[in-house]
């Protein structure tokens, strides 16, 4: 019988083949057993008495690792007995006699006696702590991936900031109504408290958060900023809460949030007035629950944060026109903070012009000492609609084109009750000023030299405010 002649064969080994650290069984070509070493035993719980003269398959290999069911005509261990065939399996696993399983690699080898197989032999080992240590390096590596990812945004957000950072110049000034200013920065910074920061484009909103941030005890976290109209309404949303991979077209990995990157620090929305109401909404139940789902994932995230908003815009108008919805204005507006237009502190226009001047001596590799009384003279009589921002790029065009360690400044005709103001809306005057500034741009609106860059506005607020009023290309 050829399963005798097996049999005869194993038992001639047997002395080695209990020795060896793997699990060791002898089948006949029928699938039963006729030999199982002791490592078998030990790793199965299955003793050789138990199993000697039966099917293996039913017993060890009779389901997947899934549950499903394993049939004994699939199985390559039989396969190899009936067909001569060495195999090498992975990815399988063998159940104890207690009923759990653990995961194996095995090879099954042909017996042949007289050119004719007889059966065939499995070694298998079990390879439990390998998975487990592939499964930690995955788990360390997806981690390491997620680390590496949030880095990289940070790190491009941060050096996002860095280049558009014009000057710390707009909280500079002795002036009664700056000292105010900073008074109400001091009292509110060091709390959890939503701060909602109010002015005109050039006044320095951004700076006050900053100042809010830096006085805070988050302040060894990041400050993350959005600027609510850079982003369409479904953009926003995955800027905001970020989105899971495949979440849409071209989500190709997944991509932490705003929210997320801003957790333990401060998430500063700037133009918060340019939020839909879709998006109004999402943000008020972030706020009242300081949790959210990625775009795209069902999992729920916690944050803690400190929310600081800015805006141009009349809100309470907004609420009342239904462009604005109610609970996320009183939710915002719990510490409002007013930042005064320059032309309301032209006192501190020498103070401001003098820091600048300083700031952009470094920045431009220039050696100006001081500006010509009659320039900063000049200076205090301009209305500024542009704010702290305007001075700025005035004063650096001034420097660029000047060759003296003097500085002469040239800006707008004053402007007084005889001449532009008397008898003129706020609207007309704003038009007239952006048509002045398109004109010096030659019509550009984007890029460095364009229009929006020297008003201190995004490109599409510059079109929406032109579009507004009727301002169009001749």
């Amino acid at each position: 019988m050829t399963s005798s002649n097996l049999k005869h064969l194993l038992a001639d080994s047997e002395l080695l083949l209990n020795a060896v650290g793997e699990g060791i069984y002898g089948f006949d070509t029928q699938g039963h057993a006729v030999f199982i070493n002791a490592a078998a035993e030990r790793m199965t719980g299955w003793t050789a008495e138990e199993l000697l003269g039966k099917s293996i398959h039913q017993y060890h290999h009779h389901t997947h690792a899934d549950g499903t069911p394993y049939p004994a005509e699939e199985c390559q261990i039989y396969a190899t007995a009936q067909d001569g065939k060495s195999r090498q399996v992975t990815n399988e696993v063998f159940w104890r006699k207690d009923g759990s399983a653990f995961p194996v690699e095995y090879t099954s080898t042909p017996v042949f006696h007289q050119n004719k197989v007889i059966g065939a032999v499995t070694v298998f080992r079990d390879v439990t702590e390998q998975k487990n240590n592939e499964q930690a390096l995955s788990l360390a590596l997806d981690k390491v991936k997620s680390l590496s990812n949030q880095l990289q945004a940070e790190n491009h957000y941060l050096q996002n900031e860095l280049k558009q950072q014009w000057s710390q110049s707009s909280l500079t000034g002795s002036s009664l109504i700056m000292e105010k200013l900073k008074s109400q920065i001091q009292l509110v910074a060091n709390t959890n408290t939503t701060v909602l920061i109010l002015g005109e484009n050039g006044t320095g909103k951004e700076l006050a958060a900053r100042e809010l941030h830096q006085r805070s005890d988050r302040k060894k976290k990041a400050m993350i900023k959005v600027n609510c109209a850079a982003f369409t309404p479904s953009l926003l949303e995955s800027e905001l809460f970020g989105h899971e991979k495949g979440a849409f077209t071209g989500a190709n990995e997944s991509r932490k949030g705003k929210f997320e990157l801003a957790d333990k620090g401060t998430l500063f929305l700037d133009e918060i007035g340019e939020l839909s109401l879709e998006a109004q909404s999402k943000l008020l139940r972030v706020i009242q629950e300081q949790e959210f789902e990625r775009v795209g994932g069902n999992k729920t995230i916690k944050v803690d944060i400190r929310l600081i908003a800015a805006t141009n815009k009349d809100l309470k108008a907004m609420v009342e026109q239904g462009d604005f919805r109610m609970d996320l204005y009183y939710r915002l507006n719990v510490f409002p903070i007013e930042m005064p237009p320059l032309r309301a502190r032209k006192d501190d226009i020498a103070t401001l012009t003098t820091q600048l001047i300083e700031q952009l001596n470094k920045k431009l590799n220039k050696q100006v000492h001081s500006i010509s009384s009659s320039s900063l003279r000049s200076l205090r009589h301009y209305h500024w609609p542009g704010n702290v921002r305007e001075l700025q790029n005035t004063l650096e065009r001034a420097m660029i084109l000047s060759q003296s360690p003097v500085l002469e400044v040239t800006v707008g005709e004053p402007i007084t009750q005889t001449n532009h103001v008397k008898g003129k809306s706020l609207a007309q005057i704003e038009a007239q000023y952006i048509l002045d500034v398109l004109n010096d741009c030659h019509w550009k609106i984007g890029g460095e030299q364009g229009a929006a860059k020297i008003l201190g506005l995004p490109d599409s607020t510059l079109r929406s405010k032109m579009q507004k009023l009727n301002i169009k290309r001749p």
